[in-house]
């Protein structure tokens, strides 16, 4: 166990993490189906949200029901036993399958996750290398979406798979601009 010492001695690390105004991402999505802003995303024509930021997730492509996304398995998404956290990795899994859902949806449409499944299959290190994520949508319906996904390390190993089910909804119409009444003077 190390002692006080060699923790006070240890180098600091330090990561900056810069995202896009959550409301002018949700914003860009606005006018596009699903895949357009996906794709728009990947263009660089429109934000990613923050939590993509955050993660260091990379949106490599995204096609009808079917979205890949990357992610580094940084020391800073470390549990305390020295591997990345699930939460990460469900982070990860939840986004790619939200994401192939999206990629099915029309102007007009969201969704929300209503439940997620994972099943971890080998622990990730930075050693595992590049991690890569594959989600596809196994059933879309006018209520409801199921999406499964595979999470794969540098080596092509399976390191997890996961299954969702998406609430699909009718998204609110784009808000205007709030009229301004001009000042009257009464008498």
């Amino acid at each position: 166990m190390p002692t006080d010492a060699a923790l006070d001695t240890a180098p600091a690390r330090r990561r900056v993490v810069e995202w896009s105004d959550p409301a002018l991402v949700a914003k860009a999505g606005q006018g596009l189906d699903g895949l357009a802003f996906l794709r728009a995303m990947m263009a660089g024509d429109a934000p990613p949200p923050p939590l993509i930021a955050l993660l260091g997730i990379d949106l490599v492509s995204a096609e009808l029901g079917r979205v890949t996304m990357r992610m580094g398995p940084g020391e800073y998404l470390y549990n305390p036993l020295g591997s990345v956290h699930g939460g990460a990795l469900a982070s990860l899994l939840d986004s790619v399958m939200g994401c192939a859902v999206h990629a099915t949806l029309p102007l007009g449409r969201g969704y929300t996750t209503l439940e997620i499944k994972v099943n971890y299959l080998r622990a990730v290190t930075a050693a595992s290398g590049p991690l890569t994520a594959v989600g596809e949508v196994v059933h879309a319906g006018r209520r409801q979406a199921v999406a499964e996904a595979r999470l794969s390390d540098g080596a092509g190993r399976l390191c997890a798979t996961a299954s969702t089910t998406c609430l699909l909804i009718d998204l609110p119409p784009p808000a205007t601009e709030p009229v301004v009444a001009a000042r009257t003077r009464v008498s």
